[in-house]
């Protein structure tokens, strides 16, 4: 694409799924959501948006119950379209995932109950993923071992920064039924990344989109792709809904990051912008590129 304004076009992208809830056999969640169904739906749309990511990041809940074939079934669906862009997946361990399972049948690796972390570099840009989960329960937390360990990491800042991806997001929710799942030992986290050169956090366990910050950095919770939550009702009446699936685009530039959200639906688009347009905006000068776009009729 041209560069039409002041911003270069970005240095990294990365794809930023959340919460897919498989179940072992192709289950359908809580005998409704057929989030195989959905999850196809959003990797089809996440290889058709042209895109080439650097990375593609779940932020947990891969299973729902953590069984091992959920796993295989997961890592059967996604790391065939990761090939294809040409891009690593990164796996983050929600509260609903096993840790032994997820490292057996995700990871390749001996099962265990230690922590799901790891540190990605792609191309300047450090992506660390931290595990977020409490076995044996669904509240978060990053441990005095964890926080340690991102300490040490986070001494030597990368060229692009860094941009963490867990699970709980260290944010409120819009339903306050969720801040009983909240991430604990919040201000000992802040106490670590203030100062670094942390420039964003990816994060999912909501089920519908959200933006904050934390310790001055830019939180973005991506939606789910099995169902999300109907936050048009009154918030101690939200339910989960069969709609508004969607991932997001995450570009990486000097000045910003910015996150955009991508709807999974089923709709044409208006035909306005074409390749043809876009050839004829770029062969003008910015001065007529203005004129001709920018103008309003009759002025």
């Amino acid at each position: 694409m041209p560069q039409f304004g002041r911003y270069a076009p970005p240095t990294h992208t990365l794809v930023h799924l959340s919460d897919p809830h498989l179940l072992a056999g192709g289950e359908r969640l809580g005998g409704r959501f057929d989030v195989d169904a959905s999850l196809e739906r959003t990797l089809a749309a996440i290889e058709s948006a042209a895109e080439r990511p650097d990375a593609i990041v779940v932020t947990g809940d891969l299973a729902d119950l953590g069984e091992p074939d959920a796993y295989r079934r997961l890592r059967a669906s996604v790391e065939p379209v990761a090939a294809r862009l040409g891009a690593p997946v990164v796996w983050v361990a929600g509260n609903h995932d096993e840790r032994p399972a997820l490292r057996e049948h995700l990871l390749d690796a001996a099962p265990s109950e230690e922590p799901v972390t790891g540190v990605w570099d792609l191309n300047g840009l450090r992506l660390i993923a931290l595990d977020s989960t409490v076995p044996g329960w669904h509240h978060g937390d990053v441990d005095a071992a964890q926080r340690a360990w991102l300490t040490e990491i986070l001494r030597e800042p990368a060229p692009h920064g860094t941009i963490l991806a867990m699970h709980h997001p260290p944010v409120p929710s819009h339903l306050p039924f969720f801040d009983i799942l909240e991430l604990r030992h919040q201000d000992e986290l802040a106490d670590v990344l203030r100062g670094s050169d942390v420039r964003g956090i990816l994060a999912g366990h909501l089920h519908y989109s959200l933006h904050g910050s934390f310790a001055g950095i830019p939180v973005s919770v991506a939606s789910a792709t099995c169902y999300t939550m109907d936050v048009a009702s009154p918030a101690e009446s939200v339910n989960g809904m069969d709609a508004a699936q969607s991932f997001q685009l995450v570009h990486v530039r000097p000045e910003t990051i910015t996150h955009t959200v991508v709807p999974v639906v089923d709709a044409v688009p208006a035909e306005v912008f074409s390749p043809e347009w876009v050839a004829r905006m770029a062969a003008l000068t910015p001065d007529e590129r203005l004129d001709a776009f920018s103008r309003k009729p009759g002025r």
